[in-house]
């Protein structure tokens, strides 16, 4: 078990996005997150308290999560010795980076030497089937993406808060190191192997209550030349009954893909849905959800109002308005 409460890493974010995992564990466990250790040059803010390692550790912070979800997952030199100085002040280490701690020796052995433990996140700690692709029971969401990064995590987060308070059985099903860290549990799916990853999304949604849905944490795009094999692996293991289309509208490009353009949200509900009733031949698109964050109040509005009379889908910024709506259209299926 990772010890709570936490202080966030942000190391030298470059932007807000790529503290990706500390806005998440701040948004959704708050209680859990101390404050914010953020180097020269750090261009992302959680609004929490900035602390050394000494007034954490005087906040009661026991462990220190790396909130930075870098391209290619790594831990850079700079940010070495900030870990380092945090084992030898009595911090835990937790990250869901594809460097694993384990793997760096200096870190092992000051981890060692001062009876610290590294928790690794994107380590699969179950030997997963293949995917069989039987009909389970129960019923499932899974929000699919424009791009990366557009808030599908916080779109299944918000609609299984807004079914729970309307009384109906919910569970978030974590795929990735933030949702992992904010729940406890989940399957850290892009560091599965190719073979096993919609097998292991079969296993984390197994059968279950025929009135019970499973909110599935989407990973990646099907648009995005980097990740779009894991984003298949989810849609077929996950056999969605129903998909939500998430979209960031100011985007000038794919994230980290200057030369690829987002594609419209007709185009992902016309490539999304045809795979998903590959597995599940009754998968429906029931909603959208829009990150307005660049948006002025009025502008994001206007934008979500002409998105929903185009697409004839309920609209919403689950951030700006909750996700009641498209909670809603869950239960109408």
């Amino acid at each position: 078990m990772i010890e709570t409460p936490y202080l966030l890493f942000l190391g030298d974010a470059p932007d807000q996005l790529a503290a990706k995992v500390a806005q998440g564990i701040k948004d959704w466990r708050p209680e859990n997150a101390v404050g914010q250790f953020r180097m020269d040059g750090c261009k992302a803010d959680m609004k929490l308290a900035d602390m050394d390692l000494a007034a954490a550790k005087a906040a009661g912070a026991k462990t220190l999560v790396v909130g930075v979800a870098n391209r290619g997952g790594v831990i850079s030199q700079a940010w070495k010795k900030v870990l380092v100085n945090a084992l030898e002040e009595g911090f835990d280490l937790a990250s869901g980076l594809h460097n694993l701690l384990r793997d760096e020796p200096d870190l092992v052995a000051v981890a060692e030497a001062t009876g610290r433990k590294l928790h690794d996140v994107r380590i699969p700690s179950v030997k997963y089937p293949i995917a069989n692709g039987v009909k389970r029971s129960g019923k499932r969401m899974l929000a699919v993406g424009t791009d990366c990064s557009v808030g599908k995590m916080y779109t299944a987060l918000a609609v299984d808060e807004s079914l729970r308070k309307m009384g109906a059985k919910s569970t978030f099903r974590a795929t990735g190191q933030t949702g992992i860290l904010i729940t406890g549990g989940g399957v850290p799916l892009d560091a599965v192997i190719a073979d096993f990853m919609a097998g292991s999304i079969e296993y984390l949604t197994p059968d279950n209550d025929d009135d019970h849905w499973d909110l599935i944490e989407g990973q990646g795009s099907l648009f995005h030349v980097s990740y779009s094999g894991v984003t298949l692996a989810l849609v077929h293991g996950g056999q969605p009954d129903a998909l939500m289309l998430c979209h960031e509208p100011t985007r000038e490009h794919m994230r980290g893909l200057p030369d690829y353009q987002l594609p419209t949200l007709e185009a992902l509900r016309d490539t999304a849905l045809p795979l998903a009733r590959v597995a599940n031949p009754a998968c429906e698109v029931v909603g959208i959800s829009i990150n307005t964050q660049h948006m002025g109040e009025d502008e994001a509005l206007s934008y979500m109002a002409e998105v929903e009379k185009r697409m004839g889908l309920p609209t919403a910024d689950p951030y700006r308005q909750g996700a009641d709506r498209l909670a809603e259209a869950l239960l109408a299926l």
